[in-house]
């Protein structure tokens, strides 16, 4: 059977799960990592903070593309056959409740857990007339000259307002009686939680030991709105914040600059139309009606919020030092192959090398960077950057590169949603040296992680790669599950040689020697592994998948996975994020098992295994099974040769995340996760945890640095 064949034989709604109520299932497992009892205090603020930064960029993308179908009379359902509007209810009925959720675990547990530590949240009404005062004269020092309030009557238009800025929505009364509205901006150049106890005159809090007291900034603006309206009476100020869609198109055929086209839907992005708004419980009615008319939203949009808004911001309070609050640190390793000696080159080119992060340290593959460019024989440095963050290493010593005259072309990605302008920045750093800066390609994102350096040698001009899961990004390497892997395999090399062309020029390349790379390949290639998988269960041979990556939902990849299935092909899948496929459904997917992981870390690398009669064969790739991976990215997935490293990722690696009984959450036929049950003999195991302790005991057996 074809894969046309198979995918037209589970072309049926009730065959797939919705991908956004599939997000909002991978998004309550966050939340309960903060309603853990188990989980140290500060980890349990991080969780809640990364549910909530989580749940606005949802809104900004997945749901702002939703109502933009719905205002456009979109009514396609689909492939698990919901139509836009019936999609929004479900999320909006699923949403609420874990919303409420929320806030509830912040006032009746978290607050009352700092208090416990000596961590105070006041209000205005809490507040010693010491701390008043004290506020009082900060607020006319620091926050006053900030703040800017914004009439709105007939002669002055209603605001603009920001993308998720929180704002104060103010009644006034002048003393002829007359009530206006007016708008004041809780500036975000200032902490949104405040901190109070140790105010100097600078503004500066110069104290590390506690009690720590903080406020809500908006509190101490609300504390001090009189100043702002003299003469005036404020009858009441209420908190609103608004998310607008940030999902801006980009017409890349019709553009002469890309890097322009780029910078001016970055200033679009700030004007899209509004999505959502948040209010305070106790903001009147005709106040929120006062909004929702001058914003042109409807009464759904709206989030009636009973507790702070923006908890995405109580991440500050992860930076106290209450360390006995946090889980116990951890610092990665670098491997012993890297210290046996300086010289990395003579250490890659003996044999492969595969990092797996944070675990392994990311320090060799900017050590690997900084090597190239300082080194005499190395000719050429090409790398593809993604995101790469502020203060970026690598880019540093890629600009060094340039500057001592080596070659350096290097593809910044510069759709890469939210890290526009960082990429903006780089790209012009390295062109200033005098760097080969290319954009990526039309219509594609690059999102291929690839290094290539060329060296002359005496033996002639060898070739150095390294190859990854995951961003040349040294911050997020340390909270980032990922694997990397370093090697001279020359059809490697060749064929990360091409690719480069390819990006760089207008090579039309559609065949290579071991990756497979979207979107020529990487489709069909794995797509024939799983076809035969089924081949070999058809022919009473074992069959055995497994897959690790952040999301999965192609309709031919889960038929594919569906037909193995049926056939008697062991899957085991292992997907952070959203899912489609239905697992261990009854005469649909009887022998596919679908586990999540979400842990101290983000579980980020990307592991394709296939059982292959006993032959097996492993690959690790940037790319999820998505449409937009597979067909309108280039991406690449490479295969791991090196036997030992091979059998380290199926027999630990893998192994270890399938045993974990203790992070792990399995889908259920109804799309609901569920915690795993441990049974009565097995010991528990966290797989984040067991691989921190791996490699601390490797580490202390061969006496690694820490990194």
């Amino acid at each position: 059977m074809s894969v046309k064949e198979i995918t037209k034989k589970y072309n049926n709604p009730a065959n797939f799960i919705n991908r956004e109520t599939s997000w909002i299932e991978f998004n309550k497992r966050v939340l309960e990592e903060a309603l853990n009892p188990e989980l140290p205090l500060l980890e349990k603020i991080k969780f809640l903070s990364i549910f909530s930064s989580n749940l606005d960029e949802f809104y900004m993308i997945r749901l702002s593309g939703i109502k933009e179908q719905i205002h456009a009379g979109f009514s396609e359902p689909t492939i698990d056959g919901l139509t836009p509007i019936e999609q929004m209810k479900i999320v909006d009925r699923n949403l609420r409740p874990m919303i409420e959720e929320c806030q509830s675990l912040w006032k009746y547990t978290i607050v009352p857990e700092l208090r416990n530590n000596g961590v105070f949240i006041y209000t205005k009404d809490d507040l010693e007339e010491e701390d008043r005062a004290s506020l009082n004269d900060y607020f006319k020092r620091e926050i006053f000259p900030v703040l800017t309030p914004l009439a709105f009557d007939p002669g002055r238009p209603f605001p603009y307002i920001s993308n998720l800025s929180l704002s104060l929505a103010i009644q006034v009364r002048s003393p002829k009686g007359e009530e206006h509205f007016a708008r004041v901006k809780v500036p975000n150049s200032l902490p949104r939680l405040l901190r109070f106890d140790t105010l100097s005159p600078s503004g500066k809090n110069n104290s590390l030991e506690g009690p720590f007291k903080f406020i809500w900034l908006g509190d101490v603006i609300k504390m001090n709105l009189q100043l702002l309206f003299p003469k005036m009476e404020v009858i009441r100020a209420h908190r609103f914040r608004i998310t607008r869609d940030c999902d801006i198109e980009i017409q890349e055929d019709e553009a002469d600059d890309l890097l322009t086209v780029i910078e001016e839907n970055i200033r679009q992005r700030k004007f899209g139309s509004v999505v959502r708004l948040e209010v305070e419980k106790e903001m009147p009615e005709y106040l929120i009606n006062t909004l929702i008319e001058n914003l042109e939203i409807t009464r759904d949009d709206v989030n009636i919020i009973d507790g702070p808004l923006a908890l995405s911001n109580v991440i500050l309070l992860y930076g106290l030092p209450l360390h006995q609050l946090k889980e116990k640190p951890f610092l990665p390793v670098v491997p012993k192959v890297f210290e046996a000696e300086d010289d990395f080159f003579s250490t890659i080119r003996e044999r492969d090398v595969m990092l797996h992060h944070p675990y392994d340290s990311f320090s060799p593959v900017i050590e690997f960077i900084k090597q190239a460019s300082m080194d005499p024989d190395v000719l050429a440095i090409k790398q593809t950057l993604y995101r790469v963050g502020p203060n970026s290493p690598v880019v540093k010593y890629l600009i060094e590169a340039a500057e001592r005259g080596k070659q350096v072309a290097v593809l910044v990605e510069l759709k890469a949603r939210f890290d526009e302008e960082n990429n903006i920045f780089w790209a012009r750093e390295l062109e200033k040296v005098g760097a080969h800066v290319v954009y990526g390609l039309v219509g594609l994102k690059t999102h291929a992680k690839m290094t290539l350096v060329v060296r002359r040698e005496l033996d002639g001009l060898r070739r150095y790669v390294h190859v990854a899961t995951g961003n040349y990004n040294a911050a997020t390497a340390k909270i980032y599950t990922d694997m990397g892997l370093f090697t001279t395999n020359p059809e490697i090399c060749d064929d990360v040689t091409n690719i480069f062309n390819y990006l760089t020029g207008y090579s039309k390349q559609s065949e290579f020697n071991k990756l497979f790379v979207a979107p020529i390949n990487l489709r069909e290639s794995v797509s024939e592994l799983i076809l035969r998988e089924i081949h070999n269960a058809r022919e009473g041979k074992t069959g055995r998948i497994i897959m690790k990556m952040n999301a999965l939902v192609d309709p031919v990849i889960i038929s594919l996975l569906y037909e193995a299935s049926a056939v008697g092909v062991q899957v085991d899948l292992i997907i952070r994020g959203i899912c489609s496929l239905i697992a261990g459904k009854p005469g649909l997917s009887d022998n596919i098992r679908v586990r999540s992981i979400v842990g101290r870390f983000l579980e980020h690398s990307r592991i394709l295994y296939f059982y292959n009669d006993g032959s097996e064969d492993v690959f690790l790739t940037s790319a999820d099974m998505m449409q937009r991976n597979l067909d309108r990215r280039v991406e690449i997935a490479f295969p791991v040769l090196d036997r030992e490293t091979k059998r380290q990722l199926i027999n630990i690696v893998l192994k270890v995340y399938l045993l974990d009984n203790q992070k792990a959450h399995i889908l259920q036929p109804d799309g609901v996760y569920s915690h795993i049950e441990k049974e009565e003999d097995q010991k528990p195991l966290n797989s984040q945890d067991w691989f921190m302790g791996h490699c601390t005991k490797v580490f202390k057996k061969h006496n690694y640095k820490v990194k």
